[in-house]
């Protein structure tokens, strides 16, 4: 019977995808790890490996599709010894299906350096989790369908994963469903499956935010054409919503309406940073070519700042996850880095450990491959704070969103020479303007406070930073 193809998720918010190009035509021949097309998400194009093997035997959807949903079929692959001319699609419980991942894409519970996912093959499709919330553990003898790092960890502890229920995707057994079987020693190698296992709670999901509205309760909103209906024809030009703008505008319209900001506003004075800054950048080593092996922005100075301050107030180095708070040992802090149409924000992992000549460098690198749309999910998913620098704009002031699950966001404004009171006397300082908007689910005041004093302490003596 043929193998089903299907559009897969390469990231855990994606819902639909555009399929930019097949790699393979009917009836070429199919490795496993051959790259077979390319899926363009929000934000970028990645390309997508098979990992089965057969002949391409029919393509369903074609090059150039928009908006493809998350796990529809978009080709048949015919097996050894079936005719590809005469593969349809297998439907049911008869239907095989063959994964796809993305290429250089570490699967959502991958372990921590980078390993790829892996799925056993299956010769029925998946139940996976039902609408409660559960799944059913597979039965006595059959493969399971399992992450890396969630066969990783039972080894380790001396589990039978094939008696563990699975709540992930197609009911595929994950991490925290191990980790759950060891904390409640249940399942232990050699131990018969059971049956069935008992059905995990319903989760509860998040009530939808309100829909804003008007003074009488009418939906806020205007419709195209009543917005069409203020300007006259031919005034104005329509620009389509690429995949990006569409999700700029769908998650920071949600984390202004879910999540309450409040903002908290510094002076930094950037004398002693800009001394530092300099000495340093005089002393880089040289490269073959005789160009500096760094130079040092100002920004690199504010990554590490927050990364620092991070770690300095750890109840700020959280986020929120609707029944707790999430919060971390390191600090991860995303930069937005603008682009013809939006924004990426890549994140520094660890932050608080790297040098600024690693940030810097770091920096460089994420920064020309966004512009280029080349960076991979991972790179721009998660964190705990974001930077978002306009003072090379010349922008003196202004506060940013937050980007969810962030629960901060620093607002960075332009270094300018400002005349303050030093000693009971007028002095000319290099200062700029920053300003940290809070998740107060999170953070209360006097928390975003001290998060943003120690901010301004190591900017201001930024030795500290390197200590």
């Amino acid at each position: 019977m043929p193998i089903n193809v299907l559009m897969p998720a390469l990231s855990p918010t994606m819902e639909k995808g555009n399929l930019a190009k097949w790699l393979k035509k009917e009836g070429d021949a199919i490795k496993s790890g051959d790259v077979i097309a390319e899926i363009e998400t929000d934000k970028a194009t990645m390309e997508v490996e098979a990992v089965d093997e057969g002949v391409l035997a029919k393509i369903l959807v074609a090059e150039g599709t928009a908006d493809v949903p998350v796990n529809e079929l978009i080709a048949l692959i015919a097996e050894e010894g079936e005719d590809p001319g005469s593969v349809q699609a297998a439907t049911g419980g008869a239907a095989k299906t063959a994964p796809v991942e993305p290429k250089g894409t570490p699967d959502e519970n991958a372990a921590p350096d980078g390993a790829h996912a892996s799925y056993a093959r299956v010769d029925t499709a998946p139940e996976g989790a039902k609408p409660g919330g559960t799944a059913h553990p597979a039965e006595a003898g059959s493969r399971v369908f399992s992450s890396p790092l969630a066969r990783r960890i039972a080894k380790q502890g001396d589990i039978d994963i094939a008696g563990i229920t699975g709540s992930g995707p197609r009911g595929r057994v994950i991490a925290k469903d191990v980790q759950a079987a060891i904390e409640g020693g249940t399942a232990k190698a050699g131990a018969a499956a059971p049956a069935k296992a008992a059905e995990a709670p319903a989760v509860k999901a998040p009530a939808p935010a309100p829909k804003p509205t008007q003074a009488g309760g009418a939906p806020a909103g205007l419709s195209l054409e009543q917005v069409k209906g203020f300007y006259e024809k031919g005034a104005y030009e329509e620009v389509p919503l690429d995949g990006m703008r569409k999700t700029i505008a769908k998650r920071l319209t949600e984390a202004m309406q879910v999540a309450p900001h409040f903002y908290l506003t510094v002076d930094c004075e950037l004398d002693a940073l800009m001394k530092l800054r300099e000495t340093l950048n005089a002393s880089a080593g040289k490269d073959k070519d005789g160009k500096p092996l760094f130079k040092l922005s100002v920004n690199d100075f504010v990554i590490k700042a927050m990364g620092v301050a991070l770690t300095r107030v750890p109840a700020a180095n959280a986020v929120w996850a609707e029944d707790r708070i999430l919060r971390f040992k390191h600090a991860e802090v995303g930069v937005a880095v603008a682009i013809d149409g939006g924004l990426f924000t890549p994140v520094i992992r660890k932050a608080d450990q790297k040098t600024l000549s690693a940030i810097s460098g770091e920096m460089k690198d994420f920064a020309a491959r966004a512009r280029a749309k080349k960076l991979k999910p991972e790179e721009y998913q998660g964190g705990v704070t974001s930077v978002s620098n306009l003072g090379m704009f010349g922008i003196k002031h202004f506060t940013a969103v937050i980007n969810p699950p962030q629960s901060t966001i620093l607002a960075v404004g332009a270094g300018e020479k400002r005349v303050v009171v030093k000693d009971g006397a007028p002095a000319v300082v290099q200062a700029m303007t920053c300003t940290l908007s809070c998740d107060h689910r999170v953070l209360d005041g006097a928390l975003g406070a001290e998060l943003i004093s120690a901010f301004k302490g190591l900017i201001e003596n930024p030795m500290g930073m390197l200590v």
